[in-house]
Formats: C-alpha cells, structure tokens, sequence
C-alpha cells in the first residue's frame, strides 16, 4: 500500500547512527520526525516571505497573512469545521485545554460544579481542570477503568449529573494507546446539554477526524505530533462556545478598541490569538498536513495497524514481559513493562543498540497508580516505520532482558 523505501527518505532523520546502525525511532507518541518538505517550508520562508502578519500593508505582511490565513483553512477542512472562525492557533496541546479550562470556567463553572474526565488523562488534560475547581470550589469526577486500559461506561448516565458542566478526555490514550468510544461519550453529554472536550493529541495523525460527526464541542491537537513543528497546536471549538467565552490572554491582534477606560474584543478567531502569531509555523503545520494527507489517512491507519499487530505477536516471544493495555481498538502503541526490571534501565540499554523508545509514567500517573507501577515501556508507531525494525526490537529486547534478569 505504502512506498515506505519512499516515505523513508522524506525523513533524513531516520539515518542517524549513533552506535552501530540507522536509529530505530519508536517513540512517535512523544514526537514524530518531520519530513523535509516541512523544514523546507520553514527555512524558506524564513529566507523569502518572512513578515509579521495583520499589522502591515506592505508586500511581505500581506504574503505572510495571506499564508497564516490559508493554514487555518486547511485546518479547518482537515477536521471539517463550520468555519475558519472555529480554529484557533495555539502553542500546542497543552495551552488549548488551559485555554478552555480558564476560559470556558471562568464564566461557566461555579461553586459545587463538576467536572468530569478519564482516569485515562494526561496530566495537562488533569491538571489545568484541577486550577479551574480550585480556583471555582468545583469537584473532579473520573470515568474508571478496567484492567485492559478500556474506560468503564456501565455508570456514565449516573456520572452524567446536573452538576456536570463539561466532559473532558482523550480521543487516543497516549500510555496505552485505546482508542476511546468518544463518539458514544459525545452523545451522552449531548442529552443533558453537556459540552464535551476532546484531546486529540494521540489521534489526529493515527486516524480520520471529523469534529461534526463526533459532534464534540471542543477538539484539541498539537503540530509536532502530526509530523509538523513545535510550539504550535490547534483548539478547535463549536462557535457558540468560543463566542461566549472571555477571552484567554490580552494583547495585540486581540482588540477592536483600546481606551483607558475600556477595551472591546476582536471577532473569532483573533479574540483568542493575542500578541504575534506562531504564524511560521502554522504554516509548516499546514505543510504537515499536505503531506500526511497525500500518504493517506487511511493508508496510515491501515498500514500502522498491520505493524500495531505484528509487533504484539513478535513482543510475545520476549521473556518476563508484561503488556498494560489490551483494549481490541487501538492506535499504535504498545506499552509494556519486564517482570523485575525497571523501565529506565531497559530503555537505557536499548539506546546503546541504536533503538529509542519512551519510559516512565508518560505524564499519566494517576494511570499507573492503577496498575501499582512506577511506569512501563512504550513502544509507539509511525507510518514511516517498518516490520524489520520490530524484528531488531524484539531480538535486541530478547538480549536485555538475558542481561538483566
């Protein structure tokens, strides 16, 4: 399906050696690689179009405006949003739900409010919820799991209260990899007139995303897992919420008026983009996505589950290995731990064979308080890698665990 001797060389990245051979990159759930039309992007127009955007009519502001702009209706079409109105640039992820959690609190969670999210979160879809119930007098609810890393939904019309005033959770668990029934959790909310919030920091690169089917009110990403730059992310939010909500930062772009006396807002998107825009970037995210969507989201999908499926039956063969996360619907990530062994030296001696993988708690501690773990071993997959390196991770991990046990 894949040319991936093609896709490969797109990515100069993946021929690094350290030791003794090309790096074999599985930790994508953390960052993936970018291609080089993506750092072509950026250091071109840097070199010849380079400009603040909105404040200027000469030739260079005008051209990167006009870019800034196309870069959010591209985004807009990738999650097929009403409107360019619906799509705010952020720094990421993390910043878009700390947007909406002090936004969308201040003016919509009170005193004895709940607020009710996975015990599947990372932190910064917990902790930014926790200053907002602090600050408010609100109380966090948890939709448990069970011991395949799947959410337990048996109570959620009973979780689903009066008091809830927002639901918030991943779309793709980032330790475990389950793909979460959000559509269904949507839905639910939906019935008592209560938003959702959706983190897709796991999914948008794994799978198809289409905010109007999902129906979520909120929908959260970040470039530099979609194969784009850093330092940029995207909230997407249904119109009616983000008119409502206060603005997040105040600043330039942001404003209409400004008077001693009082300030009005600009209209959406701008009311929540203050100060100069991470605008070079949005434009090498844009080029992310033109790049990912020539592969294929299906292609991707498709072509990672086959490598999701071949790498567990191959990590089978590893001794004294322990899988955390079995759900039968999931994106490509394998979490996993070796009974006696700590994660950390594990993954310290895999790095001396030229493969990097992520250990620890994958900022998801109340998850592996759970298991009773201090963290596990996660191998994450892009499309860009390839079954041969599963075979070299298997044989290299059969050789550690003889080393450490």
């Amino acid at each position: 399906m894949l040319d991936i001797d093609k896709i490969r060389k797109d990515f100069p990245i993946l021929e690094t050696v350290k030791y003794k051979r090309p790096i074999v990159y599985f930790d994508n759930g953390a960052t993936t690689q970018k291609p080089k039309v993506v750092t072509d992007t950026l250091t071109n127009f840097y070199l010849s179009k380079n400009a603040n955007i909105h404040r200027a009519v000469h030739f260079l502001s005008q051209e990167s405006t006009n870019a800034y702009e196309t870069a959010r209706t591209t985004i807009k079409s990738f999650l097929n949003a009403s409107s360019e109105k619906e799509i705010i640039f952020t720094s990421g992820t993390t910043e878009s739900i700390n947007l909406v959690a002090s936004s969308f609190g201040e003016r919509f969670i009170f005193k004895g409010d709940e607020i009710l999210i996975s015990e599947l979160e990372h932190h910064s879809n917990i902790v930014p919820w926790q200053f907002i119930a602090e600050k408010k007098g609100a109380i966090i609810k948890v939709i448990p799991m069970n011991n395949k890393g799947e959410l337990i939904l048996d109570n959620l019309d009973n979780l689903l209260s009066d008091k809830t005033k927002i639901v918030t959770l991943n779309q793709v668990s980032n330790s475990l990899g389950t793909i979460n029934p959000v559509k269904k959790i949507i839905a639910a909310a939906h019935k008592k007139e209560i938003p959702v919030l959706i983190d897709g920091a796991q999914s948008v690169q794994h799978m198809k995303v289409d905010v109007q089917d999902l129906d979520a009110d909120f929908f959260v990403f970040s470039g530099h897992k979609l194969y784009g730059p850093t330092g940029i992310g995207v909230l997407y939010g249904k119109e009616k919420w983000l008119e409502a909500m206060p603005p997040y930062k105040g600043g330039g772009d942001m404003i209409k008026k400004v008077s001693f006396e009082k300030t009005t807002y600009a209209d959406l998107p701008l009311k929540f983009e203050a100060g100069t825009a991470n605008y070079i970037d949005a434009i090498g995210l844009k080029s992310a996505i033109d790049y990912v969507q020539g592969v294929g989201l299906q292609n991707i999908a498709e072509y990672e589950n086959d490598l999701l499926k071949y790498a567990e039956q191959k990590l089978k063969e590893v001794p004294n290995i322990i899988f955390y996360g079995t759900s039968v619907n999931k994106a490509a990530t394998i979490s996993f731990g070796i009974k006696g062994v700590h994660p950390t030296d594990v993954g310290t001696l895999l790095d001396k064979l030229d493969i990097a993988v992520r250990t620890g708690s994958h900022c998801t501690q109340p998850l592996m308080d759970f298991y009773g773990i201090s963290g596990t071993i996660r191998a994450s997959f892009a499309f860009y890698n390839m079954k041969e390196e599963i075979d070299y991770f298997t044989e290299s991990l059969k050789k550690v665990v003889m080393m450490l046990t």
